[in-house]
């Protein structure tokens, strides 16, 4: 059993679990809400876009069982359980690095398929389900904005060249009347309210990764010692 300095590292690492555990369902539950936003509200996107909420999930997922495991490899005193937990601790560290750098490099094409996305669905708007309809409503409504770029893409790509009523400003209004309708269109405005989203995540992600960092280096210290126990019975 480790004892003096070891021992404050054990109860360290074992605190130190236990918040990443509760971080893992933190992670979990966001990914959900996201799921859900995309799933229900957001509908024109497609399932493509559900592959940022299915990452945190999954991530979540990972960090709540990392640290279960972690806090039993801790309490245990299991020099196994301890740097098992160190290393994936570690390939989970390489894996959120990997996958910021993926986001910032194809956030361009990202965008171009939002586009493409929006307009699909606005050439089928008459013709299509009403989950599209309400969609395209609920997303109006939440950014105050028309079509993709602005307004006028509702004449350019509706069956009937029509605005929706949606599109006004206050409900109901003549959508003849420029002067009467959202000005700013819906892809710049979702764009910005998932920056602002991704800016929170990040500067979560960037204490995250701190945080496993030093647990990496405490998961290693302990393992060290636990060892030369092992070596000395």
């Amino acid at each position: 059993m480790v004892e003096g300095g070891m021992k404050c590292v054990k109860y360290l690492l074992f605190a130190f679990n236990f918040l990443f555990f509760l971080a893992g369902i933190g992670v979990i539950v966001v990914g959900s809400i996201v799921e859900t936003k995309f799933r229900e509200d957001y509908d024109f996107f497609g399932t493509k876009f559900n592959a940022v909420s299915i990452f945190l999930i999954v991530v979540g997922s990972i960090i709540f069982l990392l640290g279960f495991f972690g806090c039993c490899g801790a309490w245990k005193e299991n020099y196994c359980m301890t740097m098992t937990f160190a290393v994936l601790l570690l390939l989970i560290f390489v894996l959120e690095i990997a996958g910021g750098i993926a986001g910032f490099v194809f956030r361009k094409q990202i965008e171009d398929e939002a586009k493409d996305a929006m307009l699909k669905t606005m050439g089928n708007y008459e013709n299509s389900k009403s989950k599209v309809v309400r969609t395209w409503k609920v997303a109006q409504g939440d950014f105050k904005c028309c079509g993709v770029n602005n307004y006028t893409d509702w004449l350019d790509h509706s069956p009937n060249k029509t605005i929706p009523q949606s599109c006004c400003k206050e409900h109901p209004c003549d959508t003849t009347d420029d002067t009467k309708l959202y000005q700013k269109g819906c892809l710049n405005s979702f764009i910005d309210w998932a920056k602002s989203k991704i800016l929170i995540i990040g500067g979560a992600g960037i204490g995250l990764a701190f945080v496993q960092i030093l647990g990496v280096i405490l998961a290693c210290c302990l393992a060290r010692t636990i060892k030369k126990e092992y070596e000395v019975v």
